[in-house]
């Protein structure tokens, strides 16, 4: 443990991992700030703490059985010309989750007809929250440590570059859940997003994998021109007042 505190590419390493690791979370905080909407504040925060908790427990937990998950990229099956492995199945069943779900709560947006219904807080929604929680950890921790692995040489590095992620998504969750809450057109914009991770999920599934950079520069793209739009409505109420 004393030889990676004093090595320098044993830092470089963390510091380039812990980087791709917040990267990789941005997934994880929007998903979490968008589900977390619909269900009172009290609830809202508690949702916010166990999901980010279990993000963090999966991935350690997934790095704790390496050599069980470098097995996940082993083909199970072929078809159509396609060998496909148990970590590509997960990222095509996760992508679909991510569309199926960022689908439903566009509709239920769209037609505020459905909100009443479909959001009634109580302990069944926040348990369904809390599973829907629990389906997308899996999804992004799965995805997020085969980044470590294939990034770092030693456990240590890799542990400590998730718990750094992890614990700057949880301060970062807060704010953006609150930003998502407070403005309608940014929740749009977060659910498109979402639709957008799913299908690289399920292309990544088939092994076309969409370079993540075009990905994350449409996110920030698209957060900055709403960025602008907010600033710009704030600016447009201090003017009629």
């Amino acid at each position: 443990m004393m030889h990676l505190l004093t090595s320098p590419e044993a830092w470089a390493a963390l510091l380039t991992l812990t980087s791709l690791e917040i990267v990789l979370g941005i997934d994880n905080v929007i998903f979490l700030s968008v589900i977390v909407s619909r269900i009172p504040e009290k609830q809202a925060n508690r949702v916010r703490q166990i999901g980010l908790a279990l993000a963090l427990v999966f991935r350690i937990i997934l790095l704790s059985v390496l050599v069980w998950l470098i097995g996940l990229t082993a083909p199970v099956f072929s078809f159509g010309g396609y060998d496909f492995s148990w970590r590509d199945l997960i990222l095509i069943g996760g992508g679909l989750f991510l569309i199926a779900k960022a689908t439903h709560e566009i509709h239920a947006e769209v037609d505020a007809g459905d909100e009443d219904g479909e959001g009634a807080p109580g302990r069944n929604a926040f348990f369904w929250v809390i599973v829907q929680i629990i389906v997308i950890d899996i999804v992004f921790s799965l995805d997020s440590i085969i980044t470590a692995i294939g990034m770092a040489q030693d456990i240590e590095i890799m542990i400590a570059a998730v718990v750094i992620a992890c614990l700057i998504m949880y301060i970062s969750s807060g704010p953006v859940s609150r930003f998502v809450a407070e403005h309608p057109t940014t929740k749009m914009l977060a659910l498109a997003f979402l639709v957008l991770i799913g299908v690289a999920l399920v292309a990544d599934g088939f092994q076309f994998h969409i370079p993540r950079g075009y990905i994350y520069f449409a996110i920030a793209f698209s957060a900055a021109v709403e960025f602008f739009n907010v600033l710009a409505k704030r600016n447009r109420r201090k003017a009629a007042k």
